[in-house]
């Protein structure tokens, strides 16, 4: 058996003189504050239920795009800050970024690399583009594109309407570890190939044959376009084969390894049934929850404490780790497909990824 909590020592308890001479040595007495880092039982979580409402921020994207030039903001994003954490702190959870970024017809976004792992998930618009590694990554919607740490990358738009896309990033994780940064740099030279037409079918790999093939096998990130009509194909077929099967879901994964697409978050595409309900397992990590197509309620927390969120095309909404997620299509005759991000690769790095019943 467990021994029970015991109520510890406070700060006030100590007398004053020896407060301060602790604090001229830079020493902190451990036991007033046991309880705050190492709570019994569950985490202390600062990640709280959110959803942004697609609707609600277009107009003061666009209205950003009027009121300050790309040449100004290099990057214009509005963020998605999760109150639990202070809107300063511009995360939306402990280790994910998300952001709402545009680009105007024309516009270009100059070329940098930075440590945090980046992808993005197209919201709405035709014509932009990103190259990551001198590779052209057309953006459509659904697609996910990755930018992946150290990679260049840039975005340029040759359409006549908005693009927006959603912004996921391990920044919050990068800057607390005080590894947070980035480089200018030059208008990468387009190269020839595309890593989403040579991995098209599941299973089937692009064989080298000749030695100075092989080059192009051996890079980290083989695929840095991820289509979603080949996502949405994959989850109809899914679906179709298993028609029993309670959880359509599939990995955004590294097509040469078989791991995550990247190293830090997990990125998936999950499809839900016409009017079909679905309670996820309660797990460690964050998640969050973007719709590409129709709608669904999301539910976070048990009893009297949920929360629900009903969520139509676009809108986004990020759930607590160690929390009940219920899922609910709300269409009773199509499909709802929603894009989900999450912090499993690190938590199974770190050793410390639960499934709790």
């Amino acid at each position: 058996m467990n021994a029970p909590d015991t109520e510890l020592g406070r700060l006030e308890d100590l007398p004053a003189d020896y407060v301060d001479a602790l604090r001229r040595l830079n020493l902190v007495p451990l036991w007033p504050s046991l309880r705050a880092v190492l709570p019994p039982h569950k985490p202390r979580l600062n990640t709280r239920a959110t959803a942004w409402a697609y609707r609600d921020i277009k107009p003061l994207l666009l209205r950003a795009g009027e009121l300050t030039p790309i040449e100004k903001a290099e990057r214009r994003v509005l963020v998605l800050a999760n109150p639990g954490h202070g809107l300063d702190k511009m995360q939306a959870s402990a280790a994910i970024y998300l952001g709402l970024q545009l680009l105007l017809p024309g516009e270009w976004a100059p070329s940098h690399r930075h440590t945090p792992n980046a992808v993005r998930m197209v919201v709405e618009g035709e014509g932009a583009w990103t190259t990551v590694d001198g590779e052209k990554c057309p953006m459509s919607r659904g697609d996910l594109i990755l930018t992946p740490t150290g990679l260049w990358h840039e975005h340029g738009h040759d359409g006549g309407q908005p693009v927006v896309w959603l912004d996921v990033l391990d920044l919050p994780l990068v800057h607390y570890m005080e590894a947070s940064y980035h480089i200018n740099g030059q208008r990468q030279q387009q190269l020839p190939g595309r890593g989403d037409r040579a991995y098209t079918r599941g299973g089937l790999l692009p064989t080298p044959v000749f030695e100075h093939e092989a080059a192009r096998r051996g890079k980290a990130y083989p695929m840095l376009r991820y289509p979603w009509q080949e996502a949405r194909a994959a989850l109809l077929a899914l679906a179709a084969d298993r028609p029993d099967q309670q959880a359509l879901q599939i990995t955004y994964a590294n097509p040469e390894t078989g791991a995550h697409a990247e190293n830090i978050l997990g990125f998936y595409a999950l499809m839900l049934r016409p009017g079909q309900t679905l309670a996820l397992p309660v797990r460690s990590p964050a998640m969050v929850f973007h719709v590409i197509e129709g709608g669904a309620s999301v539910d976070v927390g048990e009893g009297a404490d949920t929360q629900r969120f009903a969520l139509t095309e676009a809108d986004t909404c990020c759930a607590p780790g160690y929390t009940p997620v219920s899922l609910r299509n709300a269409s009773a005759s199509e499909a709802a497909f929603i894009f989900i991000a999450d912090e499993t690769p690190l938590h199974q790095k770190l050793g410390v990824f639960e499934v709790r019943s």
